[in-house]
């Protein structure tokens, strides 16, 4: 039987992978930056919610879901980008074109996405 995060454990893995997502974008592998990223804020949702609920977050992906199932309401500054992070992890997690989502992921736009979710993380361990 596995043994059942808690929700520091989310918390520091969370912490991991948006270090993750930085070596993926130092290393150019944008999309997988932003992957790594959405990754972070689903772990972090996921020990708030274990935190909250009193259980083992359900296996889903979708950030907005883990908050509305809390009643969370973040302010638009965290929304918006987390709206975004949710978009973009089902490309992310399963390009249909290679080059079309390198594009699509640039240098400039990667860091704006890395940025923001640092600032929704931040948000997430204050809501702890």
């Amino acid at each position: 039987m596995a043994r059942v995060r808690s929700p520091e454990e989310w918390l520091k893995q969370s912490d991991y992978d948006l270090g993750t997502a930085e070596s993926m974008f130092q290393s150019g592998r944008y999309f997988y930056a932003v992957f790594m990223a959405h990754l972070s804020l689903e772990k972090a949702l996921k020990g708030l919610y274990q935190q909250r609920m009193g259980v083992v977050p359900p296996k889903t992906h979708d950030l907005l879901w883990l908050l509305d199932k809390m009643s969370v309401m973040p302010p638009p500054p965290v929304k918006d980008p987390l709206v975004r992070l949710n978009t973009a992890s089902v490309v992310t997690r399963y390009p249909e074109d290679l080059e079309e989502i390198k594009r699509q992921f640039t240098a400039v736009i990667t860091r704006g996405i890395l940025d923001r979710a640092q600032e929704c993380l931040e948000w997430i361990r204050r809501q702890f």
